[in-house]
């Protein structure tokens, strides 16, 4: 006996362990497969053999080479007998490569079950511990049916060790036998309550591992988790319970109510703390979300979300990337319910734009969306634009328009007092070169000029500009996305050209020659618009008697409409033929002496107004109309079974055979061609006629001209175009406006105040104040009535109208106006002063009464040149307004 174990003893000495099999790997790099090969035939041969120290060592090297990617299911049985040894180190190596290699559809898993079993009794800890940690790896449904009493079991053992492992593989168990749960409940609730602090942090991370799919289930948890929040110092653990009570206050709202104020203790504890940041977001996350779910809501509601903003913004100050993307996601979601709150931090977030992480500068983009209102809304922008400017890369310069655009027409351009002004922003933004929101940007201009009829005027004579300096849009509009402003700016202008003041400049600048380059369906629209332009140009010269000027029209158009005739898409050539033929038939009218202008007029009559979405599924369809059948006859069987295949004037087969007669070219080695690039510059040198680079021409002081270095111009002022209105103006004039509507309000703030009346909530109704210049059609209904079946009848739209305001004159039946709010808050401001006047009469005779409607008149008069576009100072409104009613101004 003591021979045949000093044999095995030696044997050992010449085998190779997982160092040698290591260092072997890495001396055989040029033929690693044929090394690994003959070390798997060693493997194998020392697996046979009886010794199970030997049997370690080759599992050992087994579990490194399956690291490397190599199968060994092949030795799956003679891991479970390594498995099964009795000394704890083999034990550990055979549990170790089980849980590598062994997954649920393993064959062998069946023999493992009692053994396992027998681990799991065994009174040496540490291999109930191993044969736990391994289990944990290649649970199936039929080792977790059969061991679940065993692990219960060790769920009240007297040791922590175990007690910890056995509750932490309970969560395994429950996902592959849920029938489990419910008698092992009682015991993991237990375990919450464990004097260990590591059991009772494994049964928490179970508890709230299984919340997360069913929380109803483990409400009646919420005392004991109270209790743990409060008493508890272990930040993973707070966490985890944090996250629960985020998930369990929505299915209980008064549980929310006793949450917010060892919430908000933890939020004061936790922020003088850097090493605890993430119990910081996710104390503020469910604060968030507590509030939400509280309906009633709470004395210190405000006070609460104040107190995470101001946390969060400790957050996005942070010099860590991933705090300062976690505040700005954070702060979106209060931005949900509580949008003041975190408007007062604007700053903070425009200056996360210029943050290097792209991430961040895109979350910051999502808060503006927010935080815009009808006050900052022109600042917000104006940011924005200069940030696109100094900003690199497409996708982010695309972003950054794609946001400005829906900053600004959300909720049917809610925040948009001065139209003239947004659209003085998209054609600031057209001339970004490389975008691919063309399409946006035209759609905004159409959708702008259609719904705001006050602003047509100021869009026609944008539109024209931009027409007359297309080469400005790119090197290339047609190819590029800006190529569909170009199709916005033609429709603008010919359908609302009685609005140019130059119908000529116009119709010369889409007659270019470079439009021919533009896409067929832009081209399709300059065609019809020209023949707009045609008809009002017609009509004026046929008013001014002008004959000559009419054929001159005629003539020119015919030849330059030449070019669109011979453009490649169809509809292009047919409406530019349909063009041509219409004014073949109108000089042939002013040969015979006809009038054109009428006829040309009826052409193109009638207003357009806003559709709905669905307005065309309410049209009926008529009477004996199938859209289903086909217009022409239908096709033959015979013909759908043709194939159709690209080759129109090549035979297949005749390709075939002059393909296979080819000779087959055999690319050049790399050799050959650095022989060739040599014989080249030799001959490239000898040549005389082979035109050299140009050498470096000397100055008279020695210098070369080329090493001169280029000095770049610093502009401080951008170049600009004759014509174009700058977003900048109107920035300014609003910054003018709101300090005038304070100067008013301090005003009537003392005159309260003497009157003693309290206005509560005054900043509150301050957006309110902000009145809309231009007004938008809002539709509601599905199909736009007629224009002249309903008649404004409220005192509001008069009084606009006298302001000067260019409103709609008719509404749809059921629309609304974004700008009717304006007149209703006049209408307040007159009835709030005429109870005023009561109670001064009251306190302080008549007299007093008369100074204020003289006063109230004042106002009006100012509110009515505003509403013009006009911004004067509250002194310059009541020197005007003095004049009107024949007085002398004061001073």
């Amino acid at each position: 006996m003591a021979l045949k174990k000093a044999k095995a003893n030696l044997e050992r000495i010449f085998d190779k362990n997982l160092h040698d099999l290591v260092r072997g790997i890495r001396n055989h790099k040029d033929n690693e497969a044929k090394y690994i090969a003959e070390c798997i035939d060693e493997i194998k041969q020392e697996l046979k053999q009886e010794n199970i120290s030997v049997k370690a060592n080759a599992v050992n090297k087994l579990a490194y080479l399956q690291m490397l990617g190599y199968d060994i299911s092949w030795a799956a049985f003679n891991v479970i007998e390594v498995m099964s040894s009795t000394k704890y180190t083999h034990k550990r190596l055979g549990y170790y490569t089980a849980s590598q290699c062994f997954h649920d559809d393993t064959d062998v898993l069946m023999l493992t079950t009692n053994l396992i079993r027998k681990d799991l009794s065994a009174q040496n800890m540490y291999d109930a511990g191993v044969a736990l940690s391994g289990l944990a790896c290649f649970m199936n449904a039929d080792l977790a049916r059969d061991l679940a009493n065993d692990i219960m079991t060790l769920m009240t053992s007297t040791k922590p060790y175990l007690r910890k492992k056995s509750v932490l593989i309970m969560y395994k168990v429950f996902l592959k036998f849920p029938d489990a749960l419910r008698p092992a409940f009682s015991r993991l609730k237990e375990k919450l309550e464990d004097p260990d602090p590591g059991v009772q942090s494994a049964a928490v991370n179970v508890i709230c591992e299984l919340a997360r799919k069913n929380p109803q289930n483990y409400l009646s948890l919420a005392p004991i988790f109270f209790k743990l929040m409060t008493s508890s110092s272990n930040n993973w653990v707070l966490i985890k319970i944090i996250k629960l009570f985020s998930a369990l206050t929505p299915l209980e709202p008064r549980l929310g109510k006793k949450l917010i104020e060892p919430l908000t203790n933890l939020i004061h504890s936790t922020s003088s703390s850097t090493s605890a940041m993430s119990l910081l977001y996710e104390c503020i996350n469910t604060v968030i979300a507590v509030l939400v779910s509280i309906s009633s809501g709470l004395p210190s509601h405000n006070a609460s979300i104040q107190l995470c903003v101001q946390k969060l913004r400790i957050l996005i100050e942070d010099s860590d990337q991933n705090l300062k993307y976690l505040g700005l996601l954070a702060m979106g979601r209060i931005l949900k319910t509580h949008p003041k709150s975190v408007q007062t931090h604007k700053d903070l977030v425009l200056q996360c734009l210029d943050d290097k992480d792209e991430s961040i500068r895109l979350r910051a983009l999502d808060l503006l969306y927010g935080m815009v209102s009808k006050k900052n809304l022109m600042e917000i922008v104006k940011k924005l634009m200069i940030h696109m400017d100094k900003s690199e890369g497409s996708h982010y310069r695309d972003e950054l328009l794609s946001k400005i655009i829906d900053i600004c027409s959300q909720n049917n351009y809610q925040f948009v007092t001065n139209f003239e002004w947004y659209v003085t922003v998209l054609v600031e933004l057209t001339r970004m070169e490389g975008t691919k929101h063309g399409r946006m940007i035209a759609a905004q201009m159409l959708d702008v000029a259609i719904r705001v009829p006050a602003i047509r005027p100021f869009s026609v004579t944008q539109m024209v500009l931009l027409l007359d300096n297309a080469h400005l849009l790119g090197s290339n509009p047609g190819r590029s996305g800006l190529g569909e402003v170009l199709y916005a700016s033609a429709w603008i202008c010919g359908e609302f050209a009685e609005h140019l003041e130059d119908p000529q400049a116009a119709l010369d600048a889409m007659l270019r020659p470079k439009m021919g380059s533009l896409p067929g369906h832009i081209q399709s629209v300059f065609v019809q618009n020209i023949a707009k332009l045609f008809a009002r140009l017609a009509a004026k010269l046929e008013e001014e008697e002008n004959t000559d000027g009419i054929r001159e029209l005629c003539g020119q158009l015919t030849e330059k409409l030449n070019t669109f005739m011979q453009s490649g898409d169809l509809e292009v050539q047919e409406r530019a033929s349909s063009v041509i033929q219409l004014l073949k038939y109108v000089l042939k009218l002013k040969e015979k002496g006809g009038s054109v202008g009428p006829e040309l007029a009826v052409l193109f009559a009638g207003e357009l107004n806003p559709v709905g979405l669905k307005a065309q599924k309410k049209v009926p369809l008529p009477e004996g109309l199938d859209l289903d059948a086909w217009i022409n006859d239908a096709p033959s069987e015979s013909s759908e079974e043709e194939e159709i295949t690209d080759e129109l004037f090549v035979n297949p087969e005749h390709r075939s055979l002059s393909n296979s007669n080819a000779p087959k070219r055999e690319e050049p080695s790399e050799e050959e061609l650095g022989k060739r690039r040599a014989q080249r510059k030799v001959e490239t040198e000898s040549n005389p006629f082979y035109i050299k680079g140009a050498t470096k021409a000397a100055s008279r002081d020695g210098t070369f001209v080329d090493d001169i270095p280029v000095a770049p111009i610093d502009l401080s002022v951008g170049l600009q175009i004759t014509g174009f209105a700058s977003s900048d103006k109107y920035l300014r004039e609003s910054k003018i406006d709101e300090h005038n509507q304070k100067l008013r309000r301090k005003m009537k703030d003392k005159k309260s105040k003497k009157r003693g009346k309290k206005h509560a909530g005054q900043d509150e109704e301050e957006e309110e104040e902000v009145r809309p210049v231009h007004v938008v059609a809002i539709v509601n209904e599905e199909i736009p009535a007629s224009r002249t079946q309903h008649q404004p009848g409220c005192a509001a739209a008069a009084r606009r109208s006298a302001a000067g305001s260019d409103a709609p004159s008719g509404s749809p039946e059921g629309g609304q106006q974004r700008g009717g709010q304006g007149g209703q808050e006049e209408e307040e401001e007159q009835g709030e002063g005429q109870g005023e006047g009561q109670e001064g009469q009251k306190g302080q005779g008549g007299r007093q009464e008369g100074q204020e409607e003289e006063d109230e008149e004042e106002q009006e008069w100012s509110v009515a040149f505003e509403g013009v576009g006009r911004l004067l100072s509250t002194s310059e409104a009541a020197r005007v307004a003095a004049s009107s009613r024949g007085e002398e101004p004061d001073g």
